[in-house]
């Protein structure tokens, strides 16, 4: 390679060859991914309308009542753009649809907003879990932690309301900025022991 030369990929076949010029390649062209993760989670959210998953709204529609009612009760950017995304795991994740939203979220929200989005299919859980012969207080494992009465409270006021085909919702174009802004750097690194 010639001075001053990038490569615009890298050249090793496994890792343990890799070189300083290799990792600034893969770098380069992972940046787009970056400032196209916006577009990428506003592009998915758009796949869940339609899909009723037999609940009286499409799950995009029970994503827009969920972040309008927090938005309406005052709630921060991140919080609302939590709320927004919380079921985005849905269909990509069905039997743990909360990990799938939280895991994207991590880098830029909070750890209080992140373990909420983590474990609100439990807390969930506490409304209709009895109707399926499980525990509706497998929630329960968690009390004590820090986070559970904010998890408890994110279900109660925002998520097991939110499925009313007569609600005004906000358009998904009105959460775009705040998701823009929320995502628009991280807060954490992903790369922490837990």
């Amino acid at each position: 390679m010639a001075d001053g030369e990038t490569l615009d990929r890298a050249r090793f076949t496994a890792m343990t060859e890799g070189t300083q010029e290799d990792w600034m390649a893969i770098v380069r062209a992972a940046a787009p991914h970056r400032t196209e993760l916006p577009d990428r989670i506003l592009s998915h959210l758009n796949m869940l309308k339609g899909d009723h998953g037999g609940f009286s709204v499409d799950r995009l529609e029970h994503s827009l009542q969920t972040a309008t009612r927090a938005f309406k009760d005052g709630r921060d950017e991140e919080y609302v753009v939590c709320a927004l995304i919380h079921d985005i795991g849905d269909i990509l994740g069905p039997a743990n649809h909360a990990e799938v939203g939280a895991v994207i979220l991590r880098p830029y929200v909070s750890e209080q907003n992140h373990w909420m989005m983590d474990k609100h299919g439990i807390f969930q859980g506490y409304y209709f879990f009895h109707y399926l012969g499980l525990d509706r207080d497998l929630r329960d494992q968690y009390r004590g932690h820090p986070h559970f009465e904010y998890c408890a409270q994110f279900c109660h006021l925002y998520d097991q309301n939110s499925f009313d085909p007569d609600y005004e919702s906000m358009p998904l174009e009105a959460f775009e900025p705040m998701l823009r802004r929320v995502l628009a750097a991280p807060k954490q690194s992903i790369y922490k022991a837990d």
